[in-house]
């Protein structure tokens, strides 16, 4: 009998951990049925994911069987289009778009960022800071781990800022599975992204800016992007341009909010122990919950007793490799001390080459496919942490204004994340997860 397993669940989505350590008792990778009538494997082995996504005979093209048929439709049109981004391409298309994206994520141009991000995080901490004189309380996902990376990936995409609001919700919901919101709502997000980067794209042909975005359009060069590659192009340097680092710093946040001692670590760590922070934060709360899906283009073997048959769907599960306990000593503990080297990383504190080596687990994928986007994420989880919960932090003292148990998560096995964190001001003297 398959093991089933429903992503729409919110105690699913709240702490899927036990689900997916239970499943890799079974092995390195099982096959489930999934709510909306498909079956796939799961990959939650360490190992084995490290090798699934750098193998050439798993394709990122999507599986011809995903999901349930939906008949044709303007949103289904739009999706398709949006969809056909470099994630889900292989070489030689995949080769062609990443080229003509690396250069807006070179260590040069994201390091170049820094005092921008700087300047950015102050201004949303003296906000944040405001807030909670003003009303005792504050929701650090809406006031912070939110509008910090959008931002930022804004400035880079020169997206107007106030369209941000829109965007977020809009791809919060394609993010989402279906049944976890109301009917239409998915459709509804795809049709409208399309609309709005179809008419983005036609203003920066008109007025173009000195954004990565209005160069990509302005390409003219051999094997520059045509219209369908920017409409798709534009969808996932949003999408991931932000999503991934928003849980990352709600991720984190709560994880200091929950851990104490960890904070006070921090706190007389110096630069190199925010940075472990990040780093075992990326680990132990997986930002990215899973890779896009992949198909297997022949029989594989991936040891253990697992045999993947030909044009399988297959979803390797970050959160649980990045809990394997074959890779890590208590994988279900938060210990920034695994990464108390990261500050070497660049040799003045900041960790700035943590993009330029592979990373000591998965969060950000492995292979041809590893996020572009994940220096920045590094960058700006490193500046704003410290900025948060620092010695020398603006923010009064505060603390967690709810369980951290009931917290409600984003469902779905994409990304991974709380969508609120509640805090409340705490009287002087107290720490600020007493």
């Amino acid at each position: 009998m398959l093991d089933t397993l429903d992503p729409a669940d919110p105690d699913f989505a709240r702490d899927p951990y036990p689900y997916y350590a239970r499943l890799r008792t079974t092995g390195p990778a099982a096959r489930v049925a999934l709510a909306n009538g498909t079956e796939a494997w799961l990959v939650t082995g360490y190992r084995q994911a490290r090798e699934v996504l750098a193998d050439p005979r798993f394709s990122n093209v999507p599986p011809r069987a995903a999901g349930r048929p939906k008949p044709d439709s303007p949103a289904q049109r739009a999706r398709g289009c949006l969809a056909r981004h470099m994630l889900n391409t292989d070489a030689p298309d995949h080769t062609r778009l990443r080229r003509l994206t690396t250069a807006a994520f070179t260590p040069r141009r994201v390091d170049a960022l820094r005092p921008r991000i700087e300047h950015l995080t102050a201004e949303l901490v003296a906000d944040v800071a405001a807030g909670l004189a003003r009303e005792g309380t504050a929701d650090l996902v809406d006031a912070f781990a939110f509008p910090l990376p959008v931002l930022v990936i804004g400035e880079v995409l020169g997206v107007p800022a106030a369209d941000r609001a829109d965007l977020r919700t809009w791809t919060y919901r394609v993010g989402s599975p279906a049944d976890a919101l109301p009917a239409g709502a998915v459709d509804e997000a795809w049709t409208s992204l399309h609309a709005y980067f179809t008419a983005l794209i036609a203003h920066k042909r008109r007025i173009p800016g000195d954004d990565l975005f209005s160069a990509l359009i302005h390409d003219a060069g051999e094997g520059g992007l045509d219209d369908g590659e920017l409409l798709a192009m534009a969808f996932l340097l949003l999408f991931a341009g932000y999503e991934t680092t928003m849980n990352l710093l709600a991720s984190a946040s709560l994880l200091l909010l929950t851990h104490p001692r960890e904070l006070v670590a921090a706190r007389q760590g110096g630069p190199g122990a925010w940075a472990a922070v990040a780093e075992e934060a990326l680990r132990h709360a997986s930002p990215l919950e899973g890779t896009t899906w992949r198909r297997t283009t022949e029989e594989i073997d991936l040891g253990e007793g697992v045999v993947l048959p030909a044009d399988a769907s297959v979803l390797v599960v970050l959160a649980a490799a990045n809990r394997d306990p074959e890779a890590f000593p208590e994988p279900d503990a938060f210990r920034p001390a695994r990464y108390a080297a990261a500050g070497e990383r660049g040799g003045d504190g900041t960790g700035n080459k943590a993009g330029e080596r592979a990373a000591p687990h998965a969060a950000f994928g492995h292979g041809p496919h590893f996020c572009l986007g994940s220096r920045l994420a590094r960058l700006e989880a490193e500046i704003a942490l410290p900025m948060l919960f620092g010695e020398g932090s603006r923010m009064p003292e505060f603390s967690l204004a709810a369980d951290p148990a009931l917290l409600p998560y984003r469902p779905g096995l994409l990304v991974r994340g709380p969508r609120h964190l509640p805090v409340r001001a705490t009287p002087p003297g107290c720490t600020r997860t007493g």
